[in-house]
Order: structure tokens, then C-alpha cells, then sequence
């Protein structure tokens, strides 16, 4: 693939949304940029959105977004093959760091997780992690009805999980979330040029 793929992370409230919107239109100055989202706005996404608002079991949820995903994985590589830079709002890690806290019935559910996406994800070039306490994320979003997966005591599960993934890959870059959007974005995207320019790709 000649593109390049870069993946926004961390529990809602985070302001992941925020900083990768505004860092694609950073980055469209100088190339083709394309700006997407997990769940997507496909009927599989609907039914992701659906299973998470009539509590599925975790097992049932972590198929529905894992559905939607290999749906989307393929136009991400339609993308890429084509030379641009994705940048996706949510992609695999959050089907691990999030459905990981509730599968109790699996012996090692963030493993069990990795091998079910490894044969057809995508690994991105580099992920950004946006750290911030959950009590913050709360406060941030506490404008807006709260879906199942957001209170306190599960969004500090779910980061603990995404801080053992960051601790495990290097692709990770992990963001001071507290820090201004505007700086965030700037970090991202000093980052983004430091792989592209150390890399044999070319636009």
C-alpha cells in the first residue's frame, strides 16, 4: 500500500475527535486526506450503535464492531492503495481496550481480541493515544446522554487496557490529553511527518 494510516484512540471524552478533524485539515495543504470513523455510517454501523444501546452481551458487541470493521478495513485500503493518508477516529484498539473489560467469560480477552482482528486489520502506521482522567472525560461530555460504556469505573478500565497495548507496541504515541487541542494537533502531526519522511514511501 502506498498510503499511509493513522488511528485516533482513548476513552470517550478524550478529545480524539476534536484534534483528528482538525489535523486533517492540517495535513490536506499538502496531500490527499481522508477523514473517517469507527462505527461508520453504514447500516453495520447502525447495528453497532444499536447492540451498544440495547446492551448486547460483550461477546455479541465485539462482533458487531469486528463486522463493521472488515467492511471499512477494505475501503481503507482503497484509500491507501491510492496514496492518501487515512486518518480513522477509533479502529481496532478500541474493540480490545473497551470489550475487554466484559468478557469475563474469556481467560485472556485483550489476546483473544488481537488474534481475532490480526488476520484482517490493518496495522496503522502510527496510533495516538489521548490519556486523560476519566473524570475529566466525563465533564467533558456531560452535555450529552451517556451511553452504557460511559462511567467512571469502566472508562479507567478501558484505559488501563489501552495503556497495556501502548506498552506493548511501539507504533503508540501516548497524548497528554489535558494539553490545548491546538498543541495536540501539532504534536500529531510533527509526528506523522517524522514517519513519512523516514520512510521509502513517496507521494
Amino acid at each position: 500500500m502506498a498510503g499511509w494510516f493513522f488511528t485516533f484512540e482513548g476513552i470517550d471524552g478524550s478529545g480524539k475527535t476534536t484534534a483528528s478533524r482538525s489535523l486533517a485539515r492540517t495535513l490536506e495543504q499538502q496531500h490527499e486526506v481522508v477523514w473517517t470513523k469507527e462505527p461508520t455510517d453504514t447500516w453495520l454501523g447502525d447495528a453497532v450503535d444499536r447492540g451498544v444501546a440495547e446492551q448486547c452481551a460483550a461477546a455479541t458487541s465485539a462482533f458487531l464492531f469486528m463486522a463493521d470493521r472488515v467492511e471499512h478495513t477494505m475501503r481503507i485500503r482503497e484509500w491507501l492503495d491510492d496514496g492518501g493518508v487515512v486518518l480513522c477516529d477509533r479502529y481496532m484498539d478500541s474493540t480490545i481496550a473497551y470489550q475487554a473489560v466484559h468478557l469475563d467469560e474469556i481467560e485472556t480477552p485483550l489476546a483473544w481480541l488481537r488474534g481475532l482482528h490480526r488476520p484482517f486489520c490493518i496495522m496503522p502506521d502510527l496510533t495516538f493515544l489521548f490519556v486523560l482522567d476519566p473524570d475529566v472525560a466525563l465533564r467533558r461530555i456531560d452535555d450529552r446522554a451517556l451511553s452504557p460504556f460511559e462511567h467512571n469505573a469502566f472508562l479507567q478500565k478501558v484505559q488501563d487496557n489501552y495503556r497495556r497495548l501502548a506498552r506493548e507496541e511501539n507504533r503508540f504515541v501516548v497524548l497528554d490529553a489535558t494539553l490545548p487541542s491546538e498543541t495536540l494537533v501539532d504534536i500529531c502531526k510533527e509526528k506523522i511527518e517524522e514517519t513519512m519522511a523516514a520512510s521509502s514511501r513517496r507521494f
